[in-house]
């Protein structure tokens, strides 16, 4: 997908909403003004120096367009999506357990497939964006994500019957089809207009500030820790608002609130329209992948070292792509089974009720805490036990411990269980006496095994993509998670189906005091050390880009008459 700053030259495109008027650009006339200049190179002082255009496809006016006015409208309209998308991502497995009847197993299935649709729509989104422009996408991803959660929270008037049901422990009367029908619809109509706006709003306020004006890069620096931190404060404002839905079972405010959140981001993002600073689309990235595998092969016994080098970068890349597919599977689980595991535990403190989705704010702060103080608390403590001056921790050393952390959270999750269950009442509510404190461990190891692996995992490929076919490096991501949320359900789907045998229960139960939920954590932490140990192996053999260029060139010299 089309990049950022200087990698983007955008020359005479149209990239507005239907109905806003439109100018044809003469391209040459624009090349001819970006090699003149008053004196200097590119562009006159008037206007920004990395090919981006105004509305009607004209080089920008600094000053008119861009800039911090749009970045942080943008950054108003990120925090609003997430504070809405995340009250539904944290409250799903539960809303779909007491609300749509479904079992544990069918719960977790359920948002394992909803999550992998969210991201591949990511990469849909991704990939019309370099044919449509970033604008019009966020524009119409946060439609469908306005329509989606309309429609969710209208349709909720005839899910949420009896009054009071929906809270933990009280299911909802059955639905008629055409009711779970537009539960499904409303819900894969935010999947799409999410899935699309994250993987293109973000990119699109980046967009709004210069890399090749010196202020505005630093502008553009800070902006990006800003988008996090607005991230961030939607998802601990999503966990406030959970905090009176699951303990009440009030769906409908929260639903109306998510409802008119999305609504605001949209007209937040509609009112800077004139000012965007936009970028030529770059078209389909797939034909310059496809020539360089096929040129590679018909020339494999001659000299192509561009290509073939490039070819060589991504067959390397692929085993380590691979084996970070399994840290999504890891990752889904916090919001689906740990949820559940929280759901059939005691969370009372003196009269306060804490929601299970709640607990993840200790993996919000976990998360934000070590990528803040990461150069403070990591970097001295690799030195100090290797023994060396390295100023940071390798990519792929990162995501080596981001793995290794992620099998003590499988088995601190699997110790909490079995403690859960010698705690049960043996009832057949599904309840234990066990605290949900308990849970805090392995949300805030999760919280530092995500801080490590997805940090890393997009550095890493970001630096080794080839430099012509950058939109590897986002196509390899978005695709990581989306086939970890589908193996995530077809692994629970196929140990269930195992351990369920001779009338016993399986390991994620309706009820989780039948199963061994405990079993189902242990496995993972094995399945993660297996992973692990395929991790080492392949980055132990990996060849740097920079490693396999410089070697490429020097083969080259050797052959030269």
């Amino acid at each position: 997908m089309q990049q950022s700053g200087n990698e983007m030259v955008g020359m005479g495109h149209d990239l507005v909403a239907p109905g806003i008027e439109t100018r044809p650009v003469d391209t040459t006339a624009v090349f001819e003004l970006q090699q003149s200049g008053n004196g200097e190179e590119g562009l006159p002082p008037a206007h920004t120096k990395d090919g981006s255009l105004d509305r009607y496809g004209k080089p920008d006016v600094r000053g008119r367009t861009g800039g911090w006015k749009s970045g942080l409208v943008l950054l108003v309209s990120q925090g609003l999506v997430t504070i809405a998308f995340y009250v539904l991502e944290a409250s799903i497995v539960l809303s779909t357990k007491y609300v749509m009847r479904q079992t544990n197993a069918e719960a977790e299935s359920t948002f394992s497939l909803w999550m992998g649709t969210v991201y591949l729509c990511s990469l849909v989104g991704g990939f019309l964006s370099d044919y449509l422009g970033r604008y019009l996408i966020s524009t119409y991803a946060q439609v469908f994500l306005t329509v989606g959660f309309g429609l969710l929270s209208a349709s909720a008037h005839a899910l949420l019957k009896p009054h009071g049901c929906g809270a933990i422990g009280k299911l909802c009367d059955p639905h008629a089809p055409v009711e779970v029908s537009m539960f499904y619809i409303s819900i894969y109509l935010i999947a799409l207009g999410n899935g699309a706006c994250e993987s293109v709003l973000a990119t699109f306020a980046a967009d709004q500030f210069d890399e090749e004006d010196p202020t505005e890069k630093q502008s553009k620096t800070s902006f990006g820790w800003y988008f996090v931190v607005a991230s961030n404060i939607g998802r601990l404002i999503s966990v406030a608002l959970l905090v009176y839905t699951e303990s009440t079972g009030n769906w409908l405010p929260i639903l109306w609130i998510s409802t008119g959140c999305v609504i605001t981001a949209l007209v937040f993002l509609l009112s800077q329209t004139r000012r965007y600073r936009r970028f030529k689309p770059s078209g389909n990235p797939f034909p310059r992948i496809a020539q360089v595998i096929v040129a590679s092969w018909r020339n494999k016994n001659l000299q192509v070292p561009s290509r073939g080098e490039e070819v060589k970068c991504i067959l390397r890349l692929l085993p380590v792509w691979l084996c970070t597919i399994w840290s999504s599977v890891v990752f889904l689980q916090m919001p689906s089974l740990f949820t559940e595991q929280g759901a059939a535990m005691d969370g009372t403190i003196l009269h306060f009720q804490v929601p299970p989705a709640g607990m993840i704010a200790f993996d919000i702060i976990s998360t934000s805490t070590l990528i803040v103080f990461y150069d403070k608390l990591i970097v001295p403590l690799h030195i100090k036990l290797t023994k060396t001056q390295s100023k940071t921790l390798a990519e792929l050393q990162r995501i080596g411990t981001g793995f290794v952390i992620a099998v003590v959270t499988m088995l601190s999750a699997g110790l909490v269980e079995q403690h859960r269950l010698k705690h049960s009442d043996g009832s057949t509510k599904e309840m234990s006496s066990l605290h949900i404190l308990w849970q805090i461990p392995q949300y805030i190891l999760m919280g530092a095994s995500k801080a490590m692996v997805c940090v890393a995992e997009k550095d890493f490929f970001a630096a080794q993509t080839p430099d012509g076919l950058k939109s590897l490096e986002m196509i390899l991501l978005f695709c990581c998670s989306a086939l970890g949320g589908y193996m995530c359900h077809t692994i629970l789907l196929v140990v269930n189906k195992i351990t369920a045998s001779n009338g016993k229960a399986s390991w994620v139960p309706p009820n989780l005091n039948d199963g061994h939920a405990d079993r189902f954590f242990f496995l993972l932490a094995a399945l993660t050390m297996l992973n692990l140990g395929l991790f080492v192996m392949y980055a132990y053999r990996y060849i740097s880009k920079s490693t396999q260029m410089r070697d490429g060139i020097e083969e080259m010299e050797e052959v030269e008459p």
